[in-house]
């Protein structure tokens, strides 16, 4: 009995709450399951958000949007990726719960600022019920001045409420694009906490330091090391290293916020024959001092007021050094990697120039540090006065004009600098007696440094040569000739994978709309050593180049950075090259799958594998 009266408690007791469940598990209508609202960033840019409720969701793919007005025209949406949900009816899809944030593109005749735009969207409960498509409506009025729905300062500094700052961001610019790397740095900066961050971003740096980017840093403070000669204290040697490191750090947190803010890199607008002309210059002439053809000392009025270790070598007080650590952050080593590139995401989306500029400011620390590292070596291994001495300022003279072929193969015709890098090497080997005979009682070093001497000689003369023949790589420069002798056509051939140009906005969207097959966008400039090194290690591995010529390959040349290339960028959010966007076959960004700088061959091609399918 006892049981029985328990059982009929529990049963009223479910009874009565039956209900309350049924009402709280009662779908919404979809006007307040989904909310509606939008607004004019610009008169080129509408920005249409969701606020999804709870246990809702939308399909990523069932966006639509077409304005009520002749003349106005919407481009590609700018979403950012959602999460992939397996569906029942659909299979794989992107959806979108708490919120979602999209960027139209628009265009409208002129006089035309006030439109009504019709947004349809699909998406369902997890109660058990889908909705068909659903229309709303919303006022435009371009000339109408943008409400920001973002979090505020403070909480983008201490990583605050992510919805409200993924809103804020898309506000500023266009979608976070969290898929990719860069994407998921700028994540890191909106969630983690600031020390998190700020270890994260010297690791990044660490990791940069190692990139071709940063290589020509290297011999330009080991040559203002050297440069002072033997008498350089070790502790002198740090402080000019800790000088040059922190004109680096200061510039790339000074210049990446500007970037962040403004949408161009200023290091783009430097990639141009004057500026880096005259720079390659400076290298030039430093250089020849080390070969001893003359000496570049401070006034006489000065000299007297300075310590004799700062008065035979211009770059050897503090304020040269800064200032060639600034010259060297912005003219040197403008590549935008992923960090760089995510932390002038999360500036551009969240304004937080404070933690965005502090991240890049020990990013370019932690890129510091291994030539810090080499700067007190160089101190370290200098031998004392003597021919040994003099060796090494030669040695040192030589990489400075490296350098300065380097700076200056962008801006001029490619003949140059395979001409430039032949007769470095050939003059290289003969200053190492490459010609020379040895003394019969020659000492072991006497015979290494001219086999060095042999090697460089027949290096500048295989360059010289294959330059001649039409090469253009002075790392392969007989690769020419050997092609020709195997020009028979086959399948090797035919794999080297071939770019359309596109030169707009409207250029692209055009290719993109004709286009019967997946595309790949590749951002690419003459200056950016990423950009080389993809095209020379990644497209060419003929596995890679296969997939690729299954896609509608479109390529985006910003080397001149005009108002067209900036608009390129500032389209897919990019702040410089390197840059690879992938489009299915209806005209789709593929966000998850977007590439910011250097990516290995295996790496890309399993991306361009998940492009294809």
């Amino acid at each position: 009995m006892h049981r029985l009266l328990s059982l009929i408690a529990l049963v009223a007791s479910l009874l009565s709450l039956a209900p309350a469940v049924h009402a709280a598990g009662s779908p919404m209508r979809p006007e307040e399951a989904y909310v509606l609202s939008a607004q004019a960033l610009d008169a080129q840019t509408v920005e249409v958000t969701y606020k999804i409720a709870d246990e809702y969701y939308l399909y990523g793919d069932k966006f639509r949007f077409r304005a009520e007005a002749d003349g106005v025209e919407f481009g590609t949406p700018q979403r950012p990726p959602g999460k992939v949900k397996k569906d029942e009816f659909f299979g794989e899809v992107e959806t979108y719960r708490k919120s979602v944030t999209i960027l139209l593109p628009v265009t409208a005749p002129q006089g035309v600022t006030k439109f009504r735009l019709t947004a349809t969207s699909q998406g369902c409960w997890d109660g058990g019920i889908c909705y068909p498509p659903n229309s709303q409506g919303a006022d435009i009025d371009l000339l109408a001045k943008p409400v920001k729905t973002g979090g505020n300062f403070l909480d983008g500094l201490l990583g605050g409420d992510k919805a409200a700052s993924t809103s804020g961001a898309m506000s500023t610019t266009n979608a976070s694009f969290e898929g990719d790397e860069s994407g998921r740095i700028a994540g890191l900066l909106r969630d983690a906490s600031v020390p998190l961050i700020l270890v994260s971003f010297f690791g990044f740096g660490l990791l940069l330091a190692f990139t071709p980017c940063t290589f020509p840093m290297i011999p330009i403070l080991s040559g203002i090391i050297v440069g002072h000669g033997h008498h350089i204290s070790r502790g002198r040697a740090l402080l000019l290293s800790l000088a040059y490191v922190l004109g680096m750090a200061v510039t790339y947190a000074l210049a990446g916020v500007a970037a962040g803010m403004s949408g161009t890199m200023l290091s783009a607008a430097l990639q141009n024959a004057w500026v880096l002309g005259s720079f390659a210059l400076v290298f030039v002439v430093l250089s020849l001092s080390m070969f001893g053809f003359y000496e570049l000392q401070l006034p006489t009025a000065l000299q007297s007021r300075l310590s004799d270790t700062a008065s035979h070598q211009k770059g050897g007080s503090l304020g040269g050094v800064v200032v060639m650590g600034v010259l060297s952050a912005l003219i040197v080593g403008p590549c935008v990697a992923a960090p760089l590139a995510g932390a002038l995401l999360y500036i551009a989306q969240t304004g937080n120039a404070v933690l965005g500029g502090a991240a890049l400011f020990v990013m370019a620390l932690g890129m510091g540090a291994p030539l810090i590292a080499v700067g007190v070596a160089a101190r370290s291994v200098l031998p004392k006065a003597g021919p040994w001495m003099d060796g090494v300022k030669k040695a040192f003279g030589v990489m400075l004009l490296g350098v300065a072929i380097w700076l200056v193969t962008p801006v001029v015709p490619s003949l140059v600098p395979m001409i430039a890098w032949g007769a470095l090497l050939l003059f290289s080997g003969i200053f190492l007696r490459a010609l020379d005979p040895l003394p019969t009682n020659a000492r072991g070093w006497q015979r290494f440094w001219k086999g060095i001497g042999i090697v460089a000689l027949i290096g500048g003369g295989a360059i010289l040569v294959g330059a001649l023949a039409g090469s253009r790589d002075p790392l392969q420069p007989l690769a020419v000739l050997r092609s020709e002798a195997t020009a028979a056509p086959g399948p090797q051939s035919a794999t080297q994978p071939t770019f359309q140009r596109v030169t707009s906005i409207a250029d692209l969207e055009a290719k993109i709309a004709a286009a019967d097959r997946p595309v790949m966008l590749d951002f690419y400039a003459d200056w950016c050593v990423s950009c080389k090194e993809m095209e020379h290690l990644t497209f060419s591995e003929p596995a890679v180049a296969s997939r690729m010529n299954r896609m509608l390959l479109l390529q985006a040349d910003v080397t001149a950075n005009s108002d067209d290339d900036k608009a390129l960028l500032k389209r897919f959010n990019l702040f410089g090259p390197p840059g690879i966007i992938f489009f299915d076959g209806k005209g789709q960004e593929r966000n998850n799958l977007r590439v910011v700088g250097f990516m290995k061959a295996d790496a890309f091609g399993n991306i361009l594998d998940r492009a294809l399918r």
